[in-house]
């Protein structure tokens, strides 16, 4: 049982800052719902610690030069503004500190950050499609903390989780998945959290998918270690966030380069 730390807000409130780039994210909205990428469509930011421009958290564009000019595997991360880094620079963000531990470690990757804030799990599910591309070895699921602080249903996030699961091996089988667990706030009911804390273990146990249980681990509740929403990191807590996920990560990328 994981001990958690976590603001108990209002669900209105919560779901506001969560949604702070709702507006940035309903660009895409005309391209996911087409499931294809349009002349124009913002595509998934690369996360560069030497990045310093301040970018909307998500709508960053990736590096457009040539393909061929980068032949490193892509661990490819599919998430909500956490992953986005909102209220951050790209190179705060906790996907930018992954390439900086790729990088000291000698292991030749790339690291794309697909995060845009205020996504829901089924906003995730449509956006998936155009943003698996040759390359993606390894794909980083968060997603469901907005659908947990809205309070829905917990069995749609369910199907959404499975549905990309299933839809990123049907791409590429061989591709590596790994489900990062959210927890919900206290103030939404001890039965609806314990349901939201068992869907990502059921479906990592079920997939057996390497699990990152709570992504927010020493992080969710830490007054000192967020920003002023109480939700997201701020810099310090990025860096926490970014261990959390390292200690899954890093084994399944060293697995992944012996299949090449």
């Amino acid at each position: 049982m994981i001990a958690l730390r976590w603001p108990v807000v209002p669900l209105a409130l919560a779901a506001l800052a969560a949604c702070s780039g709702d507006r940035a994210g309903s660009v895409r909205a005309g391209s996911e719902r087409a499931g294809s990428v349009r002349a124009g469509s913002p595509q998934p930011a690369e996360a560069s610690a030497g990045r310093t421009a301040r970018t909307a958290p998500g709508l960053a564009s990736a590096d457009r030069g040539s393909p061929a000019a980068d032949d490193r595997p892509v661990v490819l991360f599919l998430g909500t503004s956490l992953t986005a880094g909102l209220g951050l620079d790209p190179g705060e963000a906790y996907p930018a500190r992954i390439q900086e531990k790729l990088d000291s470690a000698g292991l030749r990757w790339r690291v794309v950050n697909g995060g845009v804030s205020g996504e829901t799990s089924a906003g995730a599910l449509r956006r998936l499609e155009w943003m698996l591309r040759p390359g993606v070895r390894v794909l980083v699921v968060e997603t469901g903390a907005n659908d947990g602080l809205r309070g829905l249903d917990v069995d749609s996030t369910r199907a959404n989780l499975e549905a990309i699961v299933a839809r990123a091996r049907a791409y590429d089988p061989g591709v590596r998945i790994v489900l990062a667990g959210m927890e919900a706030p206290p103030n939404l009911g001890a039965r609806f959290t314990a349901r939201f804390r068992g869907m990502f273990s059921d479906l990592a146990r079920r997939e057996r998918l390497p699990l990152i249980p709570f992504i927010l681990e020493g992080v969710g509740g830490v007054d000192s270690l967020n920003q002023g929403d109480g939700i997201h990191p701020n810099v310090a807590g990025a860096r926490i966030v970014a261990g959390n996920v390292w200690g899954v990560l890093e084994p399944v990328v060293r697995e992944a380069m012996g299949d090449r």
